[in-house]
């Protein structure tokens, strides 16, 4: 890349971090990484010139700073779930954004498969779910399989099982990204198929009522997964100015950040899937209060609330 070119691409980045507005020691580090970063790009490629000089005193500048500020902030585990994680979603809204429609897309596939095609959701399911389900609707509790296991136990292994669900489907974005649109295929096409089985016997909006009130925060926990896995394989396939190992470290960083930052939703989803689904006699506003509550938590949090750090 000439040299010029190089300049263009990162001038703006450059003076932001030359200004230094910001007293936060985890993105100070950061930004001394990405620096470093450029630096060594500029020391292999344009040894003698001018770039690499001034590069060369923004790390001095941030390396002081930095242990200026070594100290952690007591407030560190706050600062994360108040700035860092919604930052990253800004960051990474795009990812976000193709998990979405991706999911999207392959429920919508599920749902037109299932209606068209009797046998799918037995493929999709399995017969001895469906079978089950059957016996269920004709006993006229279509959503007994919430209440076959004590709270406890359901709600550890649920809250276990998606985990690690959600976590293999960030790994998967080591494959350059087709990992998480697999697995995001996977799971969408199973819950249209699996919701359009209800609406198919009589019972969708009952499904809605019951299921998604722990679905909410489940499926959204499982998007925003897939967003991580992509943030991943974005740095395999677009690495940029840095080498291929580099974007890499980069974003495997930030898509595990991503990834942790679901756990919490998946714990209250197994919470309510355990304790609250099972009550499927609840009145309909305390399903729909819960429901939209979740909803409304997701779309504040996730896409609302990081539009503030948009200028960083």
């Amino acid at each position: 890349m000439r040299e010029s070119l190089f300049v263009k691409q990162n001038s703006a980045k450059w003076k932001e971090f030359e200004q230094l507005q910001t007293s936060n020691p985890d993105e100070l580090a950061d930004r001394f990484i990405d620096i470093t970063n450029d630096l060594a790009y500029a020391k292999t490629f344009y040894p003698d010139s001018k770039t690499t000089s001034y590069l060369n005193g923004i790390a001095s500048l941030l390396h002081q700073s930095i242990y200026k500020n070594k100290k952690e902030s007591s407030g560190r585990f706050v600062d994360f779930w108040a700035a860092e994680l919604p930052l990253l979603f800004c960051r990474y809204r795009k990812q976000l954004l193709y998990s979405f429609l991706f999911f999207s897309i392959f429920a919508a596939i599920g749902v037109i498969s299932a209606k068209y095609n009797d046998a799918f959701v037995r493929l999709i399911m399995g017969n001895e779910y469906v079978n089950m389900t059957n016996q269920n609707i004709a006993k006229g509790d279509p959503f007994g399989v919430y209440k076959r296991q004590n709270e406890l136990q359901m709600f550890l292994r649920i809250a276990f099982n998606n985990i690690m669900v959600t976590f293999i489907l960030f790994m998967s974005g080591v494959f350059f990204a087709v990992g998480p649109v697999f697995y995001l295929m996977k799971n969408a096409i199973m819950l249209g198929s699996f919701q359009y089985y209800f609406f198919s016997k009589g019972l969708g909006m009952q499904s809605v009522l019951v299921i998604w009130i722990h679905g909410t925060l489940e499926i959204s926990a499982i998007i925003i997964a897939g967003a991580a896995g992509l943030v991943l394989g974005h740095g395999m396939l677009f690495p940029r100015t840095y080498t291929r190992m580099q974007a890499f470290r980069n974003s495997a960083k930030d898509g595990t950040k991503i990834a942790f930052g679901v756990v919490p939703f998946l714990i209250v989803a197994a919470f309510f899937e355990g304790f609250v689904t099972r009550h499927t006699e609840m009145p309909v506003w305390l399903s729909v209060t819960i429901l939209a509550s979740s909803l409304a938590f997701v779309i504040w949090y996730v896409i609302l609330y990081p539009q503030k750090f948009k200028t960083r």
